[in-house]
């Protein structure tokens, strides 16, 4: 079994994927001869050919216009935009249409397409390159949001995106593209698009989060561990839909709730995490549940940009916080 990047799995599972079912065309800027800005495509293009493999030109609107056609005559496209950033020309496409695609032909038609983007900071990019705007499209009725935040769930839930009949907005935290590395096998298997995965156990704090900031939350609940205090972290995994169960069951153990998520916090994902606990878990709670989330504010450039990211002490003081007086 090999032990693969983040971005090394996404590759792979491309692969799995367009061998296994000739209807999967891979397009984007960038994306054949340069095999992406990321190179997350290297290698498709010499094996699947250019009828297969699109460049595309420097045209978001077109990317999501072309592969909502793709997607509605049978096939199954994997678009990608260089960053989530760049994805805001072709919103019309994705919400209006893609989106409504189901429920505008009452089923006759559906969208199974994949629009793959790199997402966050902590890469020193400039302006439109390190956007967390993952809300958007949760708050979008008819598209599955989907962050991996390992090489191993990289490629089930990628492969699980691909074989949906409907949309999928895959988001790929690229500050831990090369830097997460674990042992993946190419078997096909594909994870479900519903559920979080709880990657730590404790007893104290439920902590859940996404992307690359399970990072820094797992470095996190190890310090805390010195100090006796247990988190139990939850990789959402798949953010739009939401698996509350998971959630409310860790609750049940820590009756502490600690969201973490890179995003600025107004609206955000942490929010409806929080307003649906409130609504039917709320006595679970020992303690009034946090957030530690980005400033309500544009991505600073790189000089500031340590000063928006979330950083492992601010979660050990938010999880410190959470325990002092309610005890």
């Amino acid at each position: 079994m090999a032990e693969l990047t983040l971005l090394e799995a996404v590759n792979l599972a491309l692969h799995h994927e367009m061998d296994r079912d000739p209807n999967v065309i891979v397009l984007g800027e960038d994306i054949g001869d340069n095999g992406g800005v990321f190179r997350a495509t290297v290698g498709l293009k010499e094996k699947y050919g250019c009828k297969r493999v699109i460049d595309t030109p420097l045209a978001e609107a077109l990317i999501g216009g072309v592969t909502v056609g793709m997607a509605s005559q049978g096939l199954r496209p994997v678009a990608e935009f260089q960053f989530q950033g760049f994805v805001f020309p072709a919103m019309e496409h994705l919400a209006c249409h893609a989106a409504r695609m189901r429920n505008r032909t009452r089923g006759r038609l559906t969208c199974p397409a994949v629009f793959r983007a790199p997402f966050g900071g902590g890469i020193h990019a400039p302006e439109h390159h390190s956007e967390s705007v993952e809300a958007l499209f949760a708050h979008t009725p008819g598209i599955s949001v989907v962050i991996p935040s390992s090489p191993k769930r990289a490629y089930g839930l990628l492969l699980a995106a691909i074989r949906s009949n409907d949309p999928v907005m895959f988001f790929e935290p690229k500050r831990i593209y090369r830097t997460v590395k674990s042992e993946v096998e190419d078997n096909g298997e594909a994870l479900p698009l519903n559920i979080c995965y709880a990657l730590r156990k404790g007893r104290d704090i439920t902590l859940v989060t996404w992307g690359a900031c399970v990072v820094e939350s797992l470095q996190a609940a190890t310090e805390l561990s010195r100090l006796g205090i247990e988190l139990e972290v939850i990789d959402a995994a798949t953010v739009k839909p939401l698996d509350m169960a998971t959630i409310y069951k860790s609750l049940e153990k820590t009756g502490r709730l600690l969201v973490v998520h890179e995003a600025s916090q107004t609206c955000g994902i942490g929010a409806e995490i929080l307003a649906r606990t409130a609504e039917h878990a709320m006595c679970l709670l020992k303690a009034p549940p946090k957030r530690v989330t980005g400033m309500d504010t544009v991505m600073p450039y790189y000089r500031n940009e340590d000063y928006f990211m979330i950083q492992e002490e601010d979660i050990t003081i938010a999880a410190k916080e959470l325990m002092e007086g309610w005890k």
